[in-house]
Formats: C-alpha cells, structure tokens, sequence
C-alpha cells in the first residue's frame, strides 16, 4: 500500500509563558498562512455578527498587497456560503499609490473591487479609499476629511496590517513620527524595489503615496497585522522582540493595548522562541533541536562542532541538554557524525556501496530523475550542480518547466527575435505581418499593460530555447525536457489564477509517465511573486492524488526539495549536500549563461539587483564555508536538499 506525505516544517516551537519572554507584542504563530487567514477572517466575521445583533456598524481599517488576499477570500465566501452581510461595514483602506488612476491595474482602489468588494454586499458609499487622481494641492484638504471621517465614523474597530521589509505599516516609512497623521509620503526605495515587479521595472512603480499615518493606525480599537514567509522573518523579528524606533514603524504597535501579530511558522523562524529556544525556556531536546542547537553554539563561539566543551554549552542556556544527554564531547560527535553523513558526492545513490549511511540509496541504478523547475532557470540556478553530477552519474535526468515564465522577457528581446526570423524568412508574408503587428503593439504599449496572447506565446517560446540550450550543455536528453506551461501562470500579468485541477492533473500525468525513483522540487518560497510557492503546492497536489492511487512506482521514490536564488536551507535542516568543485562551479554557470534573456537584467530581481549566477555563486560558496567553520571538509562550494518524507 502506498505511503502517505508528509511536508517538511520549520521545527517545533513552544508556546508556554517563559518561550515569549523576549516578546513585546502579543504574537500568534499558525503552521500556514492559510490557516492564519481563516483565524483573522473569523474575528472579523465574529465582530460584524455581534454587531449586527446590536444593530450597529463596524468600521474595519483594510490592508493591500498579498498578504490579506487568503483572509478576503474568506470573507468573500462567508458572504456567498454562510450569508455574512456587511451592510452595516463601513471600512477605510490605508494608503493608495500617487497620482494612480482607480482603473489602472496596480491601483489598491482595483485591488480591493477584484479581491473584496466587488462580492460582497458592502454599500459603495461606506467604502473609504484614498484618493490617487487628486491635484497635488487639494491632497492635504483630502487627508484632514479623511482623518475627520474615521472620526466621524466612531473609529476604526479593527485595523489590518501587513508590514513591509523597511518595518513600514501603511506607507509609513523609516523616520515616521508616532503622532502622524493621514498625509502624501515619499517611498523608500526598498519599498519600491519590492513592488518593482508589479509594475515590471522600478522605473514605473510610483515615488509618492497617500497613507494613513501611524497616529491613525494607533488610534484602532484593535489592531492586527499579518505576515507570512521567510522573507518577512528578519522584520518581524525587529518589531517584535526590539527596541522601539523610528527607523522600524512598526516598533510603534508595541504600545498598542490591544494588538496582535498572526503569523505563520516562516515569518515567526528569527523569533527566539522559534530560532533559539533553549535561550528562553527549557527544552525538550530531540534530534534536530540538538543538532540545530549545537550548529548554533558553534557558528556563535566561532569553534568547530569538535572543539565545544561543557562550559560553552552551559554558558549559552544548553545545560539540561549536557545533563540529559551527556558530555559535550558525546553531543559534538553525534551531530558532527549528522552533518558528514549528510554531504556526498553521489546524488543520485553511489552504486556498489553501503548506503546505510548515505541520503540517497545506491539501487537502482541508474535511476531516472524528474527535476521540477517552476520558472525555465531555477533546475540550473538552484541545482545546476546536482543536475550536472546526476548526468556524470549516468542517471536518466528529466527536467519539468512547470510555467512558460514568459512575463519575464523583456520587449526588446521579441523584437530581436522576430527580426532574425524575417531576415531568415524574407519571403514569409505572415511572419512579415506578425513583425508589423508586434511593433506596433510594443510601441503604444503602457507600463504594466498585458501582452497579446501572440506576444505572451513568443516570449514562452524565447525561454523554451533557453532551457533547451542549457539541457544540451548540461547533458539532459531534449526529448527529457517538458515544458507543462501550467495554466494557472498563463495571465501575462504578475498576479496569477489559484491552481486548479487542470494544473494538478497535468502533473500527475508526467509523474506516472516518468514514474521516477527521486524527485526534485523547489521549496524557495520567499521568490517576488509566489510561482514557487503554488508550483510546489501543485506538485503535492499531484503526489497525494499518486499516492491516493496507489502508484506502483512512488514507494520507491525519494522527494528533494532545493532552494532557489532568494535564500538557503539552513544548514541544520539539511538533509543532502553535495560538493561542488571549481569546474562544476564554472560549467553551473555556464548553464546559467544559456539563460540569455535572464543576463545582465532580470526583469524580477526581488530585493537583490546581483545577476542570477552570481547570487547562486555566493550562496554554493557561503555554504561550504560554514561547514568547513563546522570542522567538515573544505568544499569550493554545496547545494543543499531537505527531504519530503513518505511516512508509512
């Protein structure tokens, strides 16, 4: 009988009194986001019942961006399912880009029609959006009104946040005073470097906003801010547990009476609670508690895993570990021996050898590999390595381009294409017309503005040349190369459809067609715009419906999950590294090069400007460093794997 799944989680954390010491806002921590949301979703529902009962109104303060997506779905369907009204809601959102237009796509007055109001029965004349088509001179009268409309409304009875890497909340930024009010502000460039890709190229994306000020946000009867992710996890970490500043908005909250943080387990992993609990509370050590812990003392004291003694671990709150476990020479020796059994050269199993010790098992061999790439580079940004060893190994290497990534190609690149085609093609009167055709689209076209589907389809087709040029280099059958263009990536904007049952299928059909014997899987979750996110949601879709089934093949296959250009597994989650040497390092990149409409300058680069390779570059090295700092071996560079794991 087939194995059922289970998805790897941060760690266990505590949630006892004495783990939240260092904590200065009240902070809950959910498994995913999506629980979180329903968690918030349901407060506000709650309030506007009882309210309702009371024959009164509520006044909720509305966030936008990502975050509060999941929680309006929720309330959307309340609406639809449960008959939540919201007649007696009258709601003021915190900030509006300007000047914007309300019908342009970035603007946060279309953002909350497509998202809330267009599906609710909220009364249009109780929705309070600021304004991004005033004349620059009316904008302070405006924001006195709207200060003098909460007012006059009652006060906002719950106001939602998000907050951003800069610790902004609304468009509060760095050097905000805690007495201000509704008013226009300046961007931080951080801010508008996380937005970049919204509106493709930072050169588009607004300099000013309207935003609440932070006096307004806490002046709420309650306030609660959400965030999810790793990316989120340094900021949080700041607002949470540090020092009140104005460098950090956010920082203000502590002195909110009645606030929240809903977060879920990746933006909670810098907290102490969750990062060091034994620093906090006693503990209840296991194995990768230990091992996290030991790593920890070792990077902190700056000694090899072999060279801590029983003092340090005392010093640094790990002595019921000494007593419980034994001498610090027992305990470095169990987790240096953990580390060494994690690294090997043989990703794909070394044949003829004792793999009682090893990640990977040695049969069958060769085994065939499925790669999963969300975008056309992540297999040779993320992996490209692994993938090259795989293929040296003489394994059946497949690669599944799981979206088209065609958003991501500039204009200048269809234009450069399509002219060697029709000089290639002098007497095609198509090609000649489609030549025509798109010119003329790309010259009147606005920032922002959706391609034509035949532009989206060239664009594909320009990324699918470049990842059939890195297979060739790196030795990967084409035949092996498939390229499923899910269907929920196909909106030629940023934002993209939820997955749907069409993309799960699609995917389960290549797994039985491949039935392979290891999987590799992006587990990058912090990327710009959620691809990986939702691609590995549909890869576990497809697994369970496998398994479900009970596929032959999947009891005897393993699940790797990589990282991809925006971070790294930490080093105590790792259950698989593999060394790469300087010539592997080059021909990596070199793969990478293939991805020439990628080079230079990456449409979505998030919040590092470096060029794909040179991230990957640095994140290989800086691994092997620290597990040479650790006392392992010294390695040029190291890809890491943490294990999906098939529990019976």
């Amino acid at each position: 009988m087939a194995e059922t799944l289970t998805k790897p989680s941060l760690m266990t954390f505590a949630t006892d009194e004495e783990s939240r010491k260092f904590e200065k806002i009240n902070t809950l921590i959910h498994e995913s986001s999506d629980e979180a949301s329903l968690f918030v979703a349901n407060e506000i529902a709650e309030l506007i019942r009882q309210r309702q009962k009371q024959g009164k109104h509520v006044v909720l303060g509305l966030a936008t961006g990502s975050t509060p997506t999941k929680m309006y779905e929720y309330l959307v369907k309340f609406h639809k399912e449960d008959g939540l009204s919201f007649k007696n809601v009258i709601t003021f959102n915190l900030d509006e880009y300007f000047p914007i237009e309300p019908d342009s796509i970035h603007s946060y007055v279309r953002f909350m029609n497509e998202h809330l109001f267009d599906h609710i029965d909220v009364k249009k004349s109780n929705i309070n959006i600021p304004d991004g088509t005033l004349d620059r001179e009316d904008v302070r009268e405006f924001c006195m009104d709207y200060e003098r409309k909460i007012e006059a409304a009652g006060g906002i009875d719950i106001q939602v946040l998000g907050i951003g890497r800069t610790g902004h909340i609304g468009f509060n930024e760095p050097g905000s005073s805690i007495n201000s009010k509704t008013r226009i502000v300046r961007l931080d460039r951080v801010t508008r470097l996380d937005a970049a890709s919204d509106f493709f190229g930072l050169e588009n994306v607004p300099i000013k906003a309207i935003t609440m000020g932070v006096g307004t946000i806490m002046a709420a009867k309650r306030i609660i801010l959400m965030a999810w992710g790793e990316g989120k996890s340094g900021i949080i970490d700041q607002a949470v547990e540090g020092a009140i500043r104005e460098s950090v908005p956010a920082t203000f909250l502590q002195n909110h009476p009645n606030c929240d943080f809903i977060i879920d387990l990746a933006a909670a992993s810098s907290l102490s609670r969750i990062k060091t609990p034994w620093l906090v509370t006693e503990c209840q050590w296991n194995d990768n508690l230990i091992k996290r812990a030991t790593i920890w003392l070792s990077e902190k004291l700056n000694k090899a895993v072999l060279k801590l003694t029983n003092e340090d671990y005392n010093e640094y709150g790990m002595g019921n570990l000494i007593a419980e476990i034994g001498s610090a020479e027992h305990i470095n020796l169990r987790v240096f021996n953990q580390l060494q059994r994690t690294i090997t050269g043989w990703p794909g199993g070394k044949p003829n050898a004792d793999d009682s010790q090893r990640p990977e098992r040695k049969d069958p061999y060769p085994k065939t590999s499925l790669i999963f790439s969300p975008h056309p580079d992540d297999d040779v940004i993320s992996m490209g390595g692994t993938l090259l060893r795989l293929v040296d190994q003489g394994h059946e290497v497949h690669v599944a381009y799981q979206t088209s990534g065609n958003i991501a190609v500039f204009d200048d690149e269809v234009i450069r294409f399509l002219d060697f085609a029709s000089d290639v093609s002098k007497d095609d009167s198509t090609l000649s017309k489609q030549v025509i055709e798109v010119r003329a689209f790309l010259n009147d076209k606005r920032p922002g503005q959706v391609d034509s589907p035949e532009i989206q389809k060239f664009k594909g087709l320009i990324r699918k040349g470049e990842a059939l040029a890195a297979c060739r280099y790196c030795g990967v059958n084409e035949e092996h190369a498939h390229f499923q263009n899910l269907p929920f990536y196909e909106t030629g904007t940023v934002k993209k459809k939820p997955f749907s049952e069409e993309d799960v299928q699609l995917t389960y059909e290549l797994l039985n067609k491949v039935k392979p014997n290891q999987i590799f899987a992006a587990g990058d979750l912090s990327d710009p715009h959620g691809t990986h996110r939702v691609c590995l949601d549909i890869i576990y879709a497809a697994l369970d419906k496998c398994v479900a089934e009970d596929a032959k093949w999947i009891d005897d296959c393993y699940v790797w999950l990589y990282r991809g250009a925006w971070q790294e597994w930490d080093i105590a989650d790792m259950e698989m590294t593999v060394p790469i040497g300087p010539m592997d390092m080059e021909r990596k990149k070199n793969a990478i090069f293939k991805h020439q409409s990628q080079k230079d300058a990456a449409m979505f680069p998030g919040n590092d400007e470096r060029e794909f390779w040179q991230r990957a570059e640095q994140r290989n090295t800086e691994t092997a460093k620290k597990f040479n700092a650790l006392g392992m071996a010294e390695y040029e560079a190291m890809e890491g794997f943490v294990r999906y794991k098939f529990n019976v």
